[in-house]
């Protein structure tokens, strides 16, 4: 355990999606922080209910006592994504995707990140955690580097002259493969954590996000604890 000198920070806050790449970005921030607040955003998508208790499991699991589930009805309310828009088909899985997906919402993270700065700034947290991967860069915009630190800058100009929050992004660099690996590191119980963007019960192994978790696993060369309807890999 390490003492609170050794932190990097007094406090954090990570949002926490349910997915497994915001629970290993978790599983960094327990380290780096000595105090840690959870928060996770409903916005209308078809997998919420599981998402919200795998939050749930992983507030439990890391010991966290301050957490917040806040829920945003816009992205439902104007679609856009097959994520929240059931008229939208969730597309078939393309590990090598170079276009925007259906599953692409919207400047998701910007109304995450702005909902976060605001909770970050009243609690005194000195840092943000989001589990942003440059590897998914490709098909979603908000998860390139240029975003957070454009993002950082906002912050920086948008707060109080006293406010001093640095936006985290610590797994983004990192292949979905190194992000397992780096999770078992650390403990990380991905069996509390999901990925798939079309069921709630048994992932489908079909969409984007299911084929990205498979190849990881596969490629990790460890096993992942979540069931599945099928698999690519």
């Amino acid at each position: 355990m390490l003492n609170m000198k050794d932190k990097k920070y007094k406090k954090g806050l990570v949002l926490v999606s349910g997915g497994m790449d915001s629970a290993v970005c978790a599983s960094i921030a327990n380290v780096d922080c000595n105090d840690l607040f959870f928060l996770h955003i409903d916005y209308g998508q078809r997998t919420e209910r599981k998402e919200r208790e795998c939050f749930l499991n992983l507030c439990k699991f890391f010991g966290v006592m301050e957490y917040k589930i806040l829920r945003m009805e816009h992205f439902k309310i104007f679609g856009g994504s097959s994520l929240v828009d059931r008229t939208i088909e969730v597309e078939k899985g393309d590990v090598d995707r170079k276009d925007i997906p259906t599953s692409y919402v919207p400047f998701r993270n910007g109304n995450f990140l702005s909902i976060a700065t605001s909770i970050a700034e009243v609690l005194k947290c000195d840092a943000i955690y989001i589990g942003a991967v440059y590897e998914d860069s490709s098909g979603y915009p908000d998860c390139r580097p240029e975003f957070y630190k454009a993002f950082q800058r906002v912050v920086e100009v948008g707060t109080k002259p006293e406010t001093k929050i640095k936006i985290e992004t610590p797994v983004i660099y990192m292949k979905k493969s190194e992000i397992v690996k780096k999770g078992f590191s650390l403990g990380t119980p991905f069996q509390y954590t999901w990925s798939c963007y079309k069921n709630e019960t048994v992932a489908c192994g079909e969409c984007d996000s299911c084929l990205l978790r498979l190849r990881a696993f596969k490629e990790a060369g460890m096993d992942d604890p979540i069931p599945y309807k099928s698999g690519g890999f």
